[in-house]
């Protein structure tokens, strides 16, 4: 019934976040009735996103053709705060918070499956060595795990922790601001920003 080219988009489109086949299907057919030019704007847009991959360092998205991201880069950043978060969107938001100068490590989706997969302990492998590195074996350094606070959250805050335990870091989580089985990303300023300034 759909044309093969919706069928494609709405199969692709699908698969990303909050987009399931209905909000896919909606979408395909409102991009395929816009003008040529505001679909060269979409296709320049999504081709854009082509040219960027991971710090090295912080593992935050960053331009290719730089060689760490801007957080790593600012000299002004605090090296001795390290927050531990799971998505870019996390870093963005408490970005917009503001207040916050420490450095990150983003340590990417987590999966309920294999709640620290391959991806995430070569993350924090590169974190653990970084810190042990630039200072004595951590010590003055201080992680921060900004993990979603519930349950699945505060089980992989205790591996991570456990797996920080031979460092002299010092370990801690977000406050309680953010209300248990809540979501990092979708958290008003105000209340990240409690959450970081109470953190324990």
């Amino acid at each position: 019934m759909l044309p093969p080219e919706i069928q494609n988009f709405v199969d692709s489109f699908s698969k990303l976040p909050a987009i399931g086949p209905r909000m896919a299907t909606r979408l395909s057919f409102f991009i395929a009735s816009l003008p040529e030019h505001e679909q060269s704007r979409i296709r320049e847009a999504l081709n854009g996103l082509k040219t960027l991959d991971r710090c090295p360092r912080c593992f935050f998205i960053k331009p290719r053709a730089e060689k760490m991201c801007g957080i790593c880069t600012n000299k002004k950043r605090d090296f001795h705060i390290v927050a531990i978060v799971e998505k870019d969107t996390d870093v963005f938001s408490i970005e917009k918070m503001g207040g916050f100068s420490g450095h990150y490590c983003v340590i990417g989706e987590l999966d309920h499956r294999n709640p620290l997969g391959e991806t995430q302990k070569q993350r924090l492998q590169s974190l653990k060595n970084r810190i042990v590195k630039e200072s004595e074996n951590g010590a003055g350094i201080e992680i921060i795990i900004a993990l979603g606070p519930n349950t699945f959250g505060d089980f992989v805050s205790e591996l991570i922790r456990q797996g920080f335990k031979d460092t002299h870091a010092k370990i801690t989580r977000l406050g309680r601001g953010i209300p248990t089985g809540g979501d990092i990303e979708f958290a008003d300023e105000e209340t990240l920003r409690n959450s970081l300034e109470n953190r324990k």
